[in-house]
Formats: structure tokens, C-alpha cells, sequence
């Protein structure tokens, strides 16, 4: 990929890029959704982009798909499909565009390209990872696998297509209790997030779940302390924990889930304060439509999830850069694996 300031420059070539309050009112209806949390004068550096993002994307018969951590400019701005990583796979099944954007980690892209390998996939930062899918690799399967033989392996979506390949079946954080727990077998290895694993175990007690050392460098750095003194400050604050946080961590929360059991939740409650112990654009994308709540207290951010932005959404839709591939042996794999997660979920909720 080339550098930004080249990036910048080539794209100026092209597109009226410069900042106007013109396109910011153009856009004044996009601006509403998150005007809580975006200034008029960035709304007026981000416009442009976002207008000839949306162009751009019919030209080329693109959908984006962006994951519950993006920017507000991007939830709000240019994205097609927002949510959660459950989400965000099944309807990479269901995408009749020719081309996927997708905004979120590269793990995302993968999964993306592994339900829908015929479309274009597009990462618009390659280096855009995850700690988790980092932390895991096929030989570390592998040594589960001998450590604790027969037990089937229930993998985070979190990972690369090689590991959901060495894997039986994926989960994320919204389901994987339950697919834990539709298992048939006692013992279970989760792998690689050994907090969502611990988790996990205290809601199907009646498996023996294993795990994997892996860990999410956001949600690992809260501490179950700082939450009790923030309650101690302000009583009134509702705390919601995402499960990839440590169990004590959890355990002092009122509600727990993935991100889009987050928002589900918030909306269904509508507190007065809330905490959402997550990455810091959970509280941001959701704080327009939810006015009567006041997001407060600790947040941690993703460096890997700010590396997509709306220049980089715009180079990759331009030059048509940065399609992610995956082996078509190890897309078979990983494709089962993930399929089954689907095929479970769809046939939970029905």
C-alpha cells in the first residue's frame, strides 16, 4: 500500500477533497446521526470523502460492511451493514454486490471472502489486525488438540482463515455459549481469548471448558477495581462489559455481551448513565439515537480498528487495491467451520 501523503495526493487528483461546509450540508441528514459526537468543523473535513465514498461504492457496485468499532464518520457516513462479527458474517453471505469493503480488522475481510469467495474483497489497510488472531496459529490447534484428545475446537471468529480451518467450529462473542453448550462432548477447547473462554464456562457449567492463553489487548486492560471505583462515584451508572474482559471484571458489571448484545440492551434499558466497557466507538456510534442516555466513564481504543479511515475507504474503492485471497484449500476448511457457527445460530433463533 502506498504511503498516505502519496495516497493524498493521487486522490486529490480525482476528488474535491477540501474541506466544505457546502458537503457538510449537503449531508446535513448523515451529520444528524452523529452530531453528538462529531464537531461541524471535522463534519466539514469529512464530508467530501463521504460523499465521494457513497458515489463512488455504485459505480462500482460495492457494499461496505463496518464493524460496531469504526469511526462515527464511517458507521454513520458511508457504511451499508453495521454490527457485530456474527453480523457482519452472515450478511457476507447474503451481499449481491460485486464488491465488499470491508471496515473492520483483516480477520473480518477473510471471513468475508471465505462466505463469498466469488466477490471482491477489499481491506482498505492490510495492516489492520487483531491481538487475538495474532496470538493464535494452526500448531497451536494442534497442541490443544494433543493435550486434550477427542475434544472438539471451538474458535473465536477473532482468527485467521488457517486456524478456523484447523478448527471444528467458530463462535463469537454473542453465541458462543451456545454453541458451547449444543456440543456433544464434555470436554471443549475454546481458543484463542481465554477471557471469553472463562466466561463462557460460568454460563454452561456443565461442560469442562479449556482454553487457549490469548487475550484482547483492549478489553484485558480493564480491571475490576476501576470499575468499583467508579461505581463508588457515581452509583447511578449502569456498567456493561463486553465478555472478551477478564471474569472479575464482568462480574462487576450489570450486563455483559457482544456488541451487539450492547446495544440491544441499552436500547431495551435506556438508563440514565451507562459505562460501556468496551473500544471507545461502541458509546460514540450509538449516542445520537440514544439522547437520553450520557455515555460515561473509561474507554480503551483499538489501534488496530483506527487504521481504517475514510481515505483510505476511498483509495481502496479508486485504485481497487488491497483484495484480500485466501487459499482455496484453507477457504473450504474455514468455510465449514464457520458455516456450522451460522447454521447453529440461525437454528437457535428460529
Amino acid at each position: 500500500m502506498l504511503d498516505e501523503t502519496t495516497i493524498a495526493e493521487m486522490l486529490g487528483q480525482h476528488y474535491d477533497l477540501a474541506p466544505s461546509l457546502e458537503a457538510a450540508e449537503r449531508l446535513a441528514d448523515v451529520y444528524a446521526s452523529m452530531s453528538r459526537v462529531v464537531s461541524p468543523a471535522d463534519w466539514a473535513i469529512h464530508a467530501p470523502y463521504v460523499e465521494a465514498i457513497n458515489k463512488l461504492k455504485k459505480e462500482r457496485n460495492a457494499v461496505i460492511l463496518a464493524h460496531n468499532y469504526m469511526t462515527a464518520q464511517i458507521y454513520h457516513g458511508i457504511a451499508d451493514v453495521v454490527g457485530d462479527s456474527l453480523q457482519l458474517a452472515i450478511e457476507a453471505t447474503r451481499v449481491k454486490a460485486d464488491v465488499i469493503v470491508q471496515c473492520g480488522v483483516h480477520f473480518m475481510a477473510e471471513t468475508s471472502k471465505i462466505l463469498s469467495p466469488e466477490k471482491t474483497v477489499l481491506m482498505p489497510d492490510m495492516d489492520a489486525g487483531c491481538s487475538l488472531a495474532e496470538s493464535i496459529t494452526p500448531e497451536g490447534i494442534a497442541e490443544m488438540r494433543r493435550r486434550y484428545p477427542g475434544a472438539p475446537v471451538v474458535t473465536y471468529v477473532n482468527t485467521s482463515a488457517a486456524v478456523k480451518a484447523a478448527s471444528d467450529i467458530c463462535c463469537t462473542s454473542s453465541n458462543a455459549a451456545q454453541i458451547v453448550a449444543a456440543l456433544d462432548a464434555e470436554t471443549v477447547i475454546m481458543t484463542p481469548d481465554k477471557y471469553l473462554a472463562q466466561n463462557v464456562a460460568k454460563q454452561v457449567p456443565q461442560k469442562n471448558i479449556v482454553w487457549y492463553d490469548g487475550s484482547c489487548i483492549v478489553h484485558e486492560r480493564f480491571t475490576a477495581a476501576e470499575l468499583r471505583d467508579f461505581r463508588s462515584w457515581q452509583p447511578d451508572t449502569r456498567i456493561i462489559a463486553h465478555p472478551e474482559c477478564p471474569p472479575d471484571v464482568v462480574a462487576e458489571a450489570d450486563f455483559s455481551g457482544s456488541t451487539a448484545g450492547i446495544i440491544d440492551y441499552v436500547t431495551r434499558e435506556q438508563p440514565q448513565k451507562a459505562m460501556l466497557v468496551t473500544e471507545c466507538s461502541m458509546a460514540s456510534n450509538i449516542s445520537d439515537a440514544l439522547p437520553g442516555i450520557e455515555f460515561v466513564g473509561p474507554c480503551n481504543m483499538c489501534p488496530y480498528m483506527k487504521m481504517i479511515t475514510l481515505e483510505k475507504v476511498l483509495w481502496s474503492l479508486h485504485s481497487m487495491e488491497g483484495a484480500v485471497e485466501v487459499d482455496a484449500s484453507v477457504a473450504e476448511e474455514a468455510r465449514r467451520a464457520v458455516q456450522r457457527m451460522i447454521d447453529l445460530s440461525k437454528r437457535a433463533a428460529a
